[in-house]
């Protein structure tokens, strides 16, 4: 799958000194005023995993292939965004399509960088994104309805159905509340249907805390969250620190020298790497994989994906046409030295349909054209 993550803040925060640390890039605009990113930037990033390099050492493949993760970064919004202020929020758009949004909160004082509402306050930064979110989606929701209200008179049951479940969904982002804090009160057919509305504030969302270096090194969650006392809505949210001018440094190390790097400043991982497995764990995501001659290659699904539908990631034509698929748990795989050693201690299992794919494992699909 195509994980995509959109990442939204206040002008100034570090969202494009973030952005361009975790792509390793140049492509956003990072200065010290507002609005100096205009298009929206996209960048694609290689997710970190260590059993990719040690399979590839078993299998001696011609490439190695990750998972990636596509990062979208749009302009920053003000409050008024909805009624035009700053630069609006058409940029809300580009990130419609994304699996879940990273809310950039800056922590961190420096004189030198601007904060386009004079002060250091992520509550206060926090509610003026939401409150930007939910107008963007009531204004969507409007135009949504406007449409169907047309047809639903002489239409099918699915538009009248979704006509009245927009009208629900109005009601709740009225009252100033987040449409993801409405799906557990729905029916799993609505649940269904709020996915095609392309909504903001459906999707799961995550903190990153920006910090400076100090900060970072002695982050206290529990803390931070104090700030949000008022704000429910955070309780389930995983908040991720992160020093954008250390990632920035980390751009420039080589692997061996990132590691030591971190370890001096007492991180166990990057932020990259933090983001990145919050992500996973917030969308319930893990990996399979593929390994041969030609390419070991990590494939990303959501946990519980049964067989068929895991290998459509493949190609769609897969799914359409499984037979079975030979599996070997990574463990297995790792301890017996690759497919032939599994196979001959008993490790290589033949799965059906109904076979539900683990984290890690390395699987060969059988299928008819």
């Amino acid at each position: 799958m195509n994980l995509k993550i959109g990442i939204v803040g206040l002008p100034n925060v570090g969202k494009s000194t973030l952005f361009n640390a975790l792509t390793k890039s140049q492509k956003a605009e990072a200065k010290n005023f507002p609005f100096c990113t205009i298009d929206p930037n996209i960048g694609i990033v290689n997710v970190p995993d260590e059993r990719l390099q040690k399979i590839a050492k078993i299998t001696s493949p011609q490439k190695i292939i990750p998972s990636t993760i596509e990062f979208v970064d749009i302009a920053g919004l003000v409050a008024g965004a909805s009624k035009g202020e700053g630069l609006g929020n058409k940029f809300l758009s580009h990130i419609r399509e994304c699996h879940a949004i990273a809310h950039v909160i800056r922590d961190f004082n420096d004189s030198n960088v601007h904060h386009v509402n004079a002060k250091i306050d992520p509550k206060n930064d926090f509610e003026i994104i939401l409150t930007e979110l939910i107008l963007a989606d009531l204004e969507s929701v409007a135009s949504q309805k406007e449409k169907l209200a047309k047809k639903i008179k002489t239409g099918s049951k699915e538009e009248k159905n979704d006509f009245l479940l927009l009208e629900k969904i109005h009601d709740f982002l009225s009252q100033e509340k987040l449409v993801c804090k409405m799906l557990s009160d729905l029916t799993e057919e609505e649940q269904n249907l709020v996915k095609k509305f392309n909504l903001l504030t459906s999707k799961k969302f995550m903190i990153i805390a920006n910090l400076d270096e100090d900060s970072f090194i002695n982050f206290d969650i529990d803390n931070f969250k104090k700030n949000f006392s008022n704000t429910d809505i955070l309780s389930n949210a995983p908040v991720i620190p992160i020093c954008a001018k250390t990632e920035a440094e980390l751009c420039d190390l080589s692997d061996a020298e990132a590691k030591e790097f971190l370890a001096e400043i007492g991180a166990k991982r990057s932020g990259l790497e933090n983001l990145i497995q919050k992500s996973f764990d917030l969308l319930g995501l893990e990996n399979f994989f593929t390994a041969g001659e030609k390419e070991v290659r990590s494939w990303t699904i959501y946990k519980n994906t049964l067989a068929p539908k895991a290998a459509a990631e493949i190609h769609t034509d897969f799914e359409k046409g499984f037979i079975a698929a030979d599996v070997i748990a990574y463990d297995d795989f790792i301890k017996y030295e690759g497919e032939n050693g599994a196979k001959e201690n008993g490790k290589l299992r033949n799965e059906g349909k109904n076979y539900v794919v683990k984290n890690g494992d390395i699987i060969h699909f059988k299928f008819n054209v």
